[in-house]
């Protein structure tokens, strides 16, 4: 596949014996899925497009129902996939804005230069986003707030941090 895919979220049930799915997206606050929008559900190594017939919240969540997915049966084969979209189709952001997978994989310094780790996932909670930063012998729980974040330079790769005292002896 040429375009490049962005994952959003993981399908985690199914919903009812209709055919609907339930999404776990990576950022609940996501309005990159609506309907008639062209997905990508990768499982097991197998890459297959689908387009959203109807989508609404639950809980944090998603609820999905997908064009010709009509019973339970169809459904379930979805369950433990991963929801893609191509990169082209995800909304432009402001200045300063940027999705998860963009930041993931940068380095990160403290504001003395000092290299800590690479961040290597986002884990989001229902206080805020924390950023996992694994170093060499440990890893960092980086609170996702402008206080602590001082700087993040997509194009060299890095983000730059300003820890309040203690926070990297957590």
């Amino acid at each position: 596949m040429s375009e490049r895919l962005v994952p959003l979220g993981e399908i985690v049930a199914t919903h009812g014996i209709r055919g609907w799915l339930k999404l776990k997206p990576y950022n609940p606050q996501t309005t990159a899925l609506s309907p008639t929008k062209r997905i990508f559900l990768e499982k097991g190594g197998d890459c297959s497009p689908h387009r959203i017939q109807e989508i609404r919240a639950q809980r944090g969540n998603r609820l999905l129902k997908l064009e010709g997915t009509d019973g339970i049966a169809e459904a379930k084969r979805w369950v433990g996939s991963i929801l893609s979209m191509a990169e082209a189709e995800l909304q432009s952001l402001g200045p300063g804005e940027y999705y998860y997978y963009q930041v993931v994989g940068l380095d990160v310094f403290d504001t003395r230069g000092e290299w800590l780790g690479v961040l290597t996932r986002i884990w989001a909670k229902p206080g805020g986003d924390l950023y996992v930063v694994t170093g060499t012998t440990r890893e960092y729980l980086i609170p996702a707030v402008k206080e602590v974040i001082e700087k993040i330079d997509l194009s060299e790769g890095k983000m730059i941090i300003n820890p309040p005292p203690g926070l990297l002896d957590l």
